[in-house]
């Protein structure tokens, strides 16, 4: 028997070494003034920036999920960085901090250095948009959990926020406005679903069109989760806020429904705003149920802001000019706490 080799097990450093060199200057090119080093080391290192006076650490990990079957399907792995990226930073936004950095993990069946450059060009195009560095992470090849070719994604987004301005909702009172910011689709939520109706009942592949949108499967199936980082930070130097919700798993309604004090209550008005075609396609198609399709999905509404009724319109304005298209979606009155949707 010939000496074993950690190569001839199914982990070749020499592709890891050079997925390494590729990606280096990825990141690079995301650091902010309060990153110390730079990437390759065993930890990363970066500074709070000195204009916060009780400066408190937002966390938030999270995943794409099964939107990266799509991607696999689809031989492209461009985009789902940006959606890793999004799903933590929009998180960290909720409570009004600045996202700072961010740090990714990739578990591959077969290490592909040209797969794991178009996936971390991804993240670093995302932490472009979201403004923070990306300042670090990890590789891990699993030949005996993952196929080749098949990878999954976590990652880890940190902001700061002043522990004064945070935001927590406590402040929302009846009468307040709650503005809806528009999704870019579907997001990273709902896959598992959105697949079963897509490949199994409607029995498509990605390079077919898909119906009522005018666009290719893999095209509308893989769009990037929307970053609101630079417009929400735009938003908090012009008006109060009192509270916000990233639509996630749970959909419009349940990421609300977060966000309320006792006593509050959201009247979500349905027919204030219309959701992308997709969605439309997926319910028809799949025979989905109206309350099934706003707690699965976000329904075209990605992100919620939530502030006094005589900011409102500063607020929608503000957006607006930072690039969201806005809709004022509903409203906060007394009652038991909880998000209704009404006609």
């Amino acid at each position: 028997m010939k000496p074993l080799t950690y190569r001839a097990a199914g982990v070749d450093i020499d592709a890891g070494d050079e997925a390494v060199r590729r990606i280096m200057p990825l990141a690079r090119a995301t650091n902010r003034a309060e990153v110390i080093g730079g990437v390759g080391g065993f930890a990363s290192l970066v500074g709070l920036p000195p204009k916060y006076r009780e400066p408190i650490m937002v966390s938030s990990t999270d995943g794409v999920g099964s939107k990266l079957k799509v991607a696999c399907l689809a031989g492209r792995h461009d985009t789902v960085g940006i959606d890793l990226v999004a799903m933590g930073v929009n998180d960290i936004l909720v409570p009004g901090a600045e996202p700072l950095y961010f740090l990714d993990y990739i578990a591959v069946g077969r290490l592909d250095p040209g797969q794991i450059e178009a996936i971390v060009g991804g993240v670093a195009e995302g932490c472009r948009q979201a403004g923070c560095a990306l300042v670090g992470g990890e590789m891990a090849e699993h030949p005996d959990s993952l196929p080749p070719g098949e990878y999954d994604l976590a990652g880890f987004a940190v902001g700061i926020a002043e522990r004064q301005r945070m935001i927590d909702g406590s402040k929302i009172r009846p009468g307040d406005v709650v503005l809806g910011l528009a999704s870019s689709g579907l997001h990273s939520n709902g896959y598992s679903l959105v697949r079963r109706i897509v490949f199994d009942v409607m029995r498509l592949r990605v390079t077919d069109p898909l119906p009522g949108t005018g666009r290719l499967v893999a095209d509308e199936l893989l769009m990037p989760t929307r970053i609101y980082a630079r417009s929400i930070q735009t938003l908090l130097e012009a008006v109060e806020v009192r509270g916000m919700a990233h639509v996630t798993g749970g959909g419009v309604t349940g990421n609300i429904l977060r966000v309320l004090p006792h006593g509050c209550r959201a009247r979500l008005v349905r027919s204030s705003w219309s959701p992308p075609a997709v969605f439309e396609t997926l319910r028809q198609a799949g025979q989905v149920e109206d309350a099934e399709m706003f707690r699965t999905f976000n329904m075209g509404i990605g992100y919620v802001v939530i502030v006094p009724s005589a900011a409102a319109d500063t607020a929608a304005r503000t957006l607006r000019g930072a690039g969201e298209h806005v809709t004022r979606i509903g409203e906060i009155v007394a009652g038991e706490r909880g998000v209704e949707l009404v006609a």
